[in-house]
């Protein structure tokens, strides 16, 4: 993938060179609370690495960088679903703590959703968004996603059982 250049932030794929960044921006609580499990708490040098490596071994175009001067501030990445699901792509995203409320996440979804719609036969793209990530749900809202349910006590963090939001946006 070449580097999406847009006008706070750049969207491209993850480096060795992000290590550090990744572990400033994702070692967070308020991060890792909005993310499934198996984003680590804390975040270390080793989760790091490991991350880096496994998606230089991913299929390529699907797991990227946010990036902001140059420095991995984020992630953003979709997964293709299977069987019945094929043409169903789930996508998630991060933004370290330093970098909310400046649009950034908007912006990297936005060009993400129209990249992936460009380059794959995906019919949609959904999104689950835990109850109480109000500003994540703006965000999709933002890039034209649109709620299209509450699951109910469907997942649970924190020791608490909580609904989520699936959203999605529908190709053309």
């Amino acid at each position: 993938m070449t580097e999406i250049t847009l006008k706070h932030c750049s969207v491209r794929e993850w480096r060795p060179s992000d290590v550090d960044s990744l572990v400033a921006q994702a070692n967070n609580v308020k991060v890792w609370r909005n993310l499934h499990d198996g984003f680590p708490h804390p975040y270390t040098r080793a989760d790091a690495e490991a991350w880096i490596k496994q998606t230089t071994n991913a299929t390529p175009d699907t797991v990227f960088a946010i990036t902001v001067d140059g420095k991995a501030v984020g992630g953003i990445g979709f997964t293709r679903g299977t069987g019945e699901l094929r043409l169903t792509a789930t996508i998630g995203y991060w933004l370290g703590e330093d970098y909310w409320g400046r649009g950034i996440t908007t912006e990297a979804l936005r060009a993400v959703t129209e990249r992936t719609f460009a380059n794959f036969d995906f019919a949609r793209i959904e999104a689950y968004v835990f109850e109480w990530n109000l500003a994540s749900a703006r965000v999709l809202e933002k890039v034209g996603y649109t709620r299209e349910a509450r699951l109910r006590k469907r997942i649970t963090k924190e020791g608490r059982t909580v609904d989520c939001f699936l959203y999605a946006r529908l190709r053309g």
